[in-house]
């Protein structure tokens, strides 16, 4: 039985704690929340109980298992990283949708999130139109159908629902209900 076999893991430890800091060192690692020296701690362990005597020295086998556990917990931490950036980037855009207000840094609020409950302001603006008009201002603003699908359903050219939408626009902001940005 060699040397190496009858010491305890306590002895070996602190025999070659320094490796631990060494690679920690080298690698250029910040470790703050010593997660580093932990992972090099439980290498340590590792190598201890997986050492096979015949097939070279322990100390060897230490600076291996040290190292590459301190490699793979630095790769681990670089793709959890990745992909916290990912969903962060994902979650902006979706937050912003990419558009901007003029010159200003304020987000567009898409039209489907603008909802007016107040019957009176649509009861005011369908006094204002005409029908043709508030067929329109129904079918684009409200249900948000494209121009295309609200010929069809008026069984009309899409230049008289383009028409309707002029006219409609015009009056609106004669009226001063509906001013464009």
């Amino acid at each position: 039985m060699s040397d190496d076999e009858k010491r305890t893991f306590e002895e070996i430890f602190k025999q070659n704690e320094n490796k631990i800091h060494y690679y920690i060192h080298k690698l250029q690692i910040n470790d703050t929340h010593k997660e580093f020296y932990v992972e090099g701690l439980y290498a340590m362990w590792m190598a201890y109980k997986k050492y096979q005597p015949d097939k070279g020295p322990l100390s060897t086998y230490f600076n291996y298992m040290i190292k590459n556990r301190m490699i793979d917990l630095i790769r681990s931490k670089a793709r959890d990283e990745e992909k916290t950036d990912a969903y962060l980037k994902q979650e902006q855009i979706h937050q912003d949708d990419g558009n901007r207000f003029g010159g200003s840094e304020l987000p567009i609020v898409p039209p489907t999130d603008i909802t007016i409950s107040d019957q009176t302001i649509w009861e005011q603006v369908q006094a204002t139109l005409t029908d043709n008009q508030w067929k329109w201002v129904y079918y684009a603003i409200i249900q948000e159908m494209p121009q295309k699908e609200i010929a069809e359903a008026e069984q009309v050219s899409i230049n008289t629902v383009k028409s309707w939408g002029r006219e409609a626009r015009k009056k609106l902001r004669a009226s001063g209900i509906y001013s464009e940005p």
